[in-house]
């Protein structure tokens, strides 16, 4: 038989026999719960058989009848009743296992996060996003849900939200669109390795997002609980229900710092911290100002994550500033990387090996943080080689930059939208969802193989604007997007090796070779990163004015 296991405490199946309810016992359930009414089947035993088997194994039973499709408030209640009063850990059946994993997602509601509950219910097969208004409102069946409804809705205010925003305002002015999103400050991320390197003042990465959402465009402040695409509808925290008739997916990822154990215990002391936070990028660079001997650690997880090259920028500025104080010597820098090379463009490698050099940094790959002790200072790593057993190492350290392990937003992982890793499923050239086709993504949310930047977001906006624009005049979307991003490393105050590139690798330069030579450090990117990008952010891609980012577009062959 089958045992879906959705909690410590609840397992649920199909329908049972009198002959499994040893099997049952012996697997340690000490209850049972029929959610199937009797006659249901021409194959079906009657709950009194089952009852009179578990009495005999020892287990408690209930029985409460569902009829299929119609799950009440007063159901979810009395199931979780039943669980309060009954010993655990409980199996609970019925013709499929749905009825009961509805049960107790309702009964979970407002004492688990929503996405836990999807989370928890889709790892035992069963989907309960058709229920989610009703979670969302605390598990009872919603009688005003107080819809809105606009043109297009946004889902993310962050880079790539504002920006496709105001790149469809700027094509069709029109456009009734709201931007979803809760945060009341709007963050430069891309600045935050120039505070830890103290180029930049964290608070020049701050804005209001009051003052940056596009003029006309309305501002729903709260934060998504869950997607119905089939009715075209997003739904908030507290069960409001916004429409759309187009939808744009762009929430960024998660920051997973509790995959890291003990780290979140550690962050911002004990000599921890990270770029990818800004309340920690000036702690990188008060520690780096401090140190003058010791080891010194920078972390890399696994891919896919956002500015791939951030990890070892925030080594390259560290040890320039050890190399500017005469105290280089006296650091041991060590670069402990999950993956297997020190960067993912092979044109580029050349450029930043010199620097691993310079700085005396070891390289070690296959290295993946897995625990953090910091009071005792030490870091052990998984280490994993393509060939060769798997072991932990313990290291010790007197500052380490974390990079933490990052995901999808859980309720992006656990929606209708997610392929089988958790991210948005998009066509790569049209950025359009492979199934539902008044859906886009942009920015870190989508599973394009592509960079997770800034400059990728850059780009996308507009082809996600145009395609869009191309859709609500009935037409085809011709924009294409060739996987295009820019990583700009920071490999000592002063120089940048300018990485531009797209799918496969390829490289895309923005300048010519004369101007700006990615492939090596030169000045002019340094001038690039420091004095231009930061302006072109704020006043130009935010706007939705597409400075060396309009649309590449292909022709479609008429009917």
């Amino acid at each position: 038989m089958d045992f879906n296991r959705i909690s410590a405490d609840l397992t649920v199946s199909p329908q049972i026999t009198v002959a499994d309810v040893k099997a049952i016992e012996a697997e340690g359930f000490r209850s049972i719960i029929c959610n199937r009414p009797d006659g249901e089947g021409a194959d079906q035993p009657g709950f009194e058989e089952i009852e009179a088997a578990a009495k005999a194994a020892g287990l408690e039973t209930r029985y409460l009848p569902i009829t299929a499709g119609m799950v009440r408030d007063e159901d979810a209640e009395a199931f979780s009743d039943a669980l309060r009063a009954l010993p655990g850990p409980v199996l609970a059946y019925c013709r499929t296992g749905t009825r009961s994993a509805t049960l107790w997602s309702l009964a979970q509601a407002g004492k688990r996060p929503m996405p836990e509950i999807l989370a928890a219910t889709k790892a035992a097969g069963y989907d309960m996003n058709g229920v989610a208004r009703r979670i969302a409102n605390g598990g009872r069946t919603p009688t005003d849900t107080g819809d809105a409804s606009y043109d297009v809705v946004i889902v993310g205010a962050g880079a790539g939200g504002i920006s496709v925003a105001a790149s469809l305002k700027s094509r069709k002015p029109d456009l009734e669109i709201a931007i979803i999103d809760p945060a009341d400050i709007h963050y430069y991320q891309p600045g935050w390795t120039m505070v830890g390197g103290g180029i930049f003042e964290a608070q020049d990465t701050a804005r209001t997002m009051g003052s940056l959402i596009p003029r006309g465009v309305h501002w729903v402040k709260s934060a998504v609980a869950a997607f119905e695409p089939a009715n075209n509808a997003v739904i908030l925290d507290g069960c409001r229900v916004v429409k759309y008739h187009r939808l744009v997916v762009c929430p960024g990822l998660k920051l997973d710092w509790a995959a890291v154990e003990g780290l979140e215990d550690t962050l911002g002391r004990n000599g921890v911290t990270s770029n990818y936070r800004y309340d920690l990028a000036p702690y990188t660079w008060k520690l780096v100002q401090e140190m003058k001997e010791g080891r010194a650690l920078f972390t890399q997880p696994p891919m896919p994550i956002k500015c791939a090259g951030a990890p070892q920028k925030a080594l390259y500025l560290s040890g320039d500033a050890w190399f500017r104080r005469g105290v280089l010597k006296d650091i041991d820098i060590q670069f402990m990387n999950a993956g297997g090379v020190l960067f993912g463009v092979k044109d580029y490698v050349p450029a930043l090996e010199k620097y691993v050099e310079k700085y005396g940094a070891t390289l070690n790959f296959f290295h993946n943080l897995k625990a953090v002790d910091g009071q005792a200072r030490t870091a052990t790593f998984a280490v994993k080689p393509p060939e060769g057993e798997a072991t932990e190492v313990t290291v010790e350290f007197d500052m380490m930059h974390v990079c933490p392990p990052q995901t999808a937003p859980d309720f992006i992982r656990v929606s209708p939208l997610a392929d089988a890793a958790g991210w948005v499923d998009v066509d790569q050239s049209t950025l359009r969802h492979k199934t539902h086709d008044n859906i886009w993504s942009l920015g870190d949310v989508m599973n394009a193989p592509n960079a997770k930047t800034a400059a990728a977001a850059r780009i996308q906006a507009p082809i996600v604007a145009e395609n869009l624009a191309a859709d609500i005049d009935g037409r085809s979307p011709t924009a294409v997007y060739n996987g295009y991003g820019s990583c700009p490393l920071t490999v000592e105050r002063g120089k940048i090796v300018l990485a531009e590139f797209g799918y496969g690798g390829t490289l895309l330069p923005s300048f010519p070779k004369m101007l700006i030579d990615g492939t090596r450090p030169t000045r002019a990117a340094w001038f690039l990163k420091e004095r231009m990008l930061p302006p072109i952010y704020w006043k130009a891609m935010l706007r939705g004015r597409e400075w060396m980012a309009k649309p590449e577009t292909v022709k479609v062959a008429a009917d």
